[in-house]
């Protein structure tokens, strides 16, 4: 595909996180930008404020008439998400439209470009947000595809200023989305089992990132967890060196807590920055810098640069993010919805507030992921002190007969733990008094943050 020869860009689900900064980047291109989402949010408004063209009924008339007047200069973008019976995409397809996934467009538009692809079962937002911020902060050029909001930069679509930038993309192993990709630098940040709907076995997981992997050019080279180093890489040639928090080639020394922040060491062999301060704290997100300062170090970012960038570095919306930080109060959001990510979160939450009483509200997201991780869901969560369940988030699902929080709830270790609805939420957590409280999961839990800040205020 030439996309010179494209003028209209139209998206069928433009308020998600990736399709509203694949539109802001087509936008920033001069392009005409217009689309689709089922429900208006803070996303879409920012894209109308911006000038972009949003509607939420699905029928073929709102279609933007340059879109339909102008077919053969008209890309369609479209996210799996959307249902099969869509009568805008059904209706785009029979008239010919170019009609393409998010993951093929990316694959396109960074074809040309010297790029770098952040992948995980989690740990890929943070970790591909990291990597802009760095090379930002040490003068490089940089397009950022990202799949959260950078707090430094209120965005999730970094923009370019010349055509000779280099691309950070957070690929997205979902559906295998990342396969369109032919990066010349990338990460693996984890590959535990998930959307086993889509993959049906780890195995086939697993499969997939091997794929990944060996679409990483030749010349270029991959910074992989450790620990997957031996079971991902098949290619004896590939420039590739692993990352953990020790045993490692690539790790972090001298690892302390000051003022909630975390203060280490970057050694890789003989190389040693030493007394980074990360200010967004827990160890998952000390190994999520230590492969994001290896990129920067390998595309020539310098040693000072980089540890002012670490410093200044704030984060991505909803992971880790301080709400409320007083003495008597500690409220934290975070994105985490796979056991692993929850028992990350949960002990570096430990470490930095020991002591402290933690309350943990979770809402688990999708049934069948609740089915899949039942046991390793319930086990995570016990390493709170208390335990708060809303009812599980379907998305794109439909309920699981015998699937849902009561499942969780059994077997979770701790004394206090009990199912809330979302209206009585508030008055149920005012109840507990928590000391150090987490809102934790991938659905619609973001709406409940801003009410819980001002009760709890």
């Amino acid at each position: 595909m030439n996309l010179e020869q494209i003028h209209n860009v139209y998206f069928v689900g433009i308020g998600g996180i990736g399709m509203s900064a694949l539109a802001r980047w087509f936008r920033h291109n001069g392009k005409s930008v217009s689309g689709y989402d089922r429900t208006a949010t803070e996303l879409t408004d920012r894209l109308i404020q911006e000038g972009i063209d949003v509607h939420f009924t699905d029928d073929v008339q709102l279609i933007d008439q340059a879109v339909k007047e102008n077919k053969e200069q008209t890309l369609v973008i479209y996210t799996p998400a959307i249902p099969k019976d869509h009568s805008e995409l059904n209706w785009l397809r029979e008239q010919g439209y170019e009609v393409l996934k998010r993951a093929q467009v990316l694959g396109v538009i960074t074809q040309n470009m010297r790029s770098v692809a952040v992948a995980g079962t989690h740990g890929k937002t943070t970790t591909s947000s990291m990597v802009v911020h760095l090379l930002k902060a040490s003068g490089f050029d940089v397009a950022g595809f990202l799949g959260g909001i950078s707090a430094n930069y209120d965005t999730n679509m970094i923009l370019n200023e010349t055509s000779e930038a280099i691309a950070v993309i957070e690929a997205d192993e979902f559906d295998r989305s990342f396969l369109t990709l032919h990066p010349e630098w990338a990460v693996v940040t984890a590959a535990d089992a998930d959307h086993l709907d889509i993959y049906g076995h780890k195995d086939a997981l697993k499969d997939s990132f091997r794929e990944f992997i060996s679409k990483v050019k030749k010349e270029g080279k991959l910074f992989v967890k450790n620990e997957l180093a031996k079971e991902l890489v098949t290619d004896e040639q590939l420039n590739h060196e692993g990352y953990a928090l020790t045993d490692a080639s690539i790790t972090a020394e001298n690892i302390r807590f000051e003022d909630a922040s975390f203060i280490f060491d970057y050694k890789n062999g003989e190389q040693v920055i030493e007394g980074i301060r990360l200010n967004v704290p827990g160890y998952h997100n000390v190994e999520n810098m230590l492969a994001a300062i290896s990129v920067s170090r390998h595309l020539g970012a310098q040693e000072d640069a980089i540890k002012k960038a670490v410093e200044s570095y704030r984060g991505v919306k909803r992971r880790f993010e301080f709400i409320i930080k007083r003495e008597d109060l500690i409220f934290i959001d975070d994105y985490a919805h796979h056991p692993v990510e929850i028992t990350a979160l949960l002990r570096s939450v430990k470490d930095l507030f020991a002591g402290r009483k933690v309350t943990a509200v979770f809402q688990p997201h999708l049934f069948s992921r609740t089915r899949d991780f039942a046991e390793e869901f319930s086990a995570s969560l016990s390493l709170a002190d208390e335990v708060m369940l809303l009812d599980i988030y379907p998305a794109r699902e439909l309920p699981i007969e015998g699937i849902s929080s009561q499942m969780l709830l059994n077997n979770i270790t701790c004394e206090r733990k009990m199912i809330s609805g979302k209206e009585d939420l508030i008055e149920n957590i005012k109840a507990w008094q928590p000391e150090v409280l987490l809102t934790v999961g991938a659905g619609d839990i973001d709406k409940l943050i801003q009410p819980l800040k001002t009760a709890l205020s």
